[in-house]
């Protein structure tokens, strides 16, 4: 593992402890497993139901943001999304986006930082989503204070995202273009790696591509709101579409954040905070959050050890790639 994966491992592993122990003194532990204990079975079964579409609806997002470079078909591309999620939950430092990047480029023959370039683009779109979901939530719900705060300095980041993406994909014509492509063709290799990355990245010029891409991830997040809304009822906690929306993106931000595998305990943390501000109790809204994390990891972990058989792959792939490329 390189220094830098476990530079960042150790900072994410630090974060999430002091996320937990903060939880501790914040909540009352054996009453909110009190309260888990007696969730509501049928909004459990719905939780179940919105979880699964929301990684479907992904799923189908990539594939359409693949379309261009090639057609593939939606089971498989669901499974390495699927692949991905278990990734995530299981190796540190967002690893799981490289991990379905070069396994999908291995498995279906295309070139991986082509591949890579989509999902940067889909991390985007989803930022964007994110942020806008946020804001819109904030203005409805009236919160201020330091969750406003942290939207606002979202909007930045996405504002710089979306240049940074703009500038990839036309940087061969910007000016001076042609005396950094003469400089970089004494090192083909690295050449040849930005030329398939932009090649990924370009999809974001496609308005249809991207209009595809847009009506997944709408689907995504609204079966994202709905499994919050869905978990804050089945612990007893009334929420409103809007303060799912803010539950489910201000996670959703969270997980910017280095934390451990499967962001334990940020994401608990982060659930608590934000239902605080709706009146919530705080150990309902933990087991809410346990309820809900737990889910989320129980499918997505399941269908990744699913899909890695079934696609013939294994998480060492994309992690072993990534040091290969950080450099010990």
């Amino acid at each position: 593992m390189s220094r830098r994966t476990l530079l960042r491992t150790g900072v994410g592993i630090a974060i999430s402890l002091a996320a937990i122990w903060i939880l501790s003194r914040t909540v009352d532990v054996p009453r909110a497993l009190d309260v888990l204990r007696t969730a509501n079975p049928a909004w459990i079964v719905l939780m179940l139901a919105t979880v699964f579409i929301d990684v479907a609806a992904r799923g189908g997002r990539w594939r359409a943001l693949l379309q261009p470079i090639k057609r593939l078909p939606y089971r498989r591309v669901l499974g390495y999304t699927y692949l991905g999620y278990l990734a995530n939950n299981v190796l540190p430092a967002r690893l799981g986006e490289l991990v379905r990047s070069h396994a999908l480029g291995e498995g279906e023959s295309i070139s991986r930082p082509t591949v890579l370039g989509t999902v940067v683009v889909e991390r985007i779109v989803d930022t964007i989503i994110v942020v806008g979901l946020a804001a819109v939530a904030v203005v409805m719900l009236g919160v201020g204070g330091s969750m406003a705060t942290a939207v606002t300095l979202g909007a930045a980041f996405v504002g710089l995202l979306i240049l940074g993406l703009v500038v990839a994909t036309v940087s061969h014509r910007l000016p001076g273009a042609g005396r950094i492509t003469t400089f970089a063709e004494g090192y083909p290799r690295a050449l040849e790696l930005a030329r398939r990355l932009r090649d990924g990245l370009s999809v974001a010029g496609r308005p249809g591509t991207l209009a595809r891409a847009l009506v997944f991830s709408a689907a995504a997040w609204a079966a994202s709101i709905a499994t919050f809304v869905a978990g804050g009822q089945a612990v007893g906690i009334d929420l409103t579409i809007a303060q799912g929306a803010l539950l489910s993106s201000g996670v959703a931000l969270a997980t910017i954040v280095p934390s451990a595998p499967g962001y334990v305990g940020t994401f608990e943390l982060t659930a608590v905070e934000i239902a605080k501000i709706f009146g919530a109790d705080p150990d309902a809204a933990f087991a809410m959050a346990l309820l809900i994390h737990a889910m989320i990891l129980g499918v997505t972990s399941i269908g990744g050890v699913i899909s890695a058989v079934r696609l013939g792959v294994g998480l060492g792939t994309g992690a072993a790639r990534q040091q290969a490329a950080d450099g010990d």
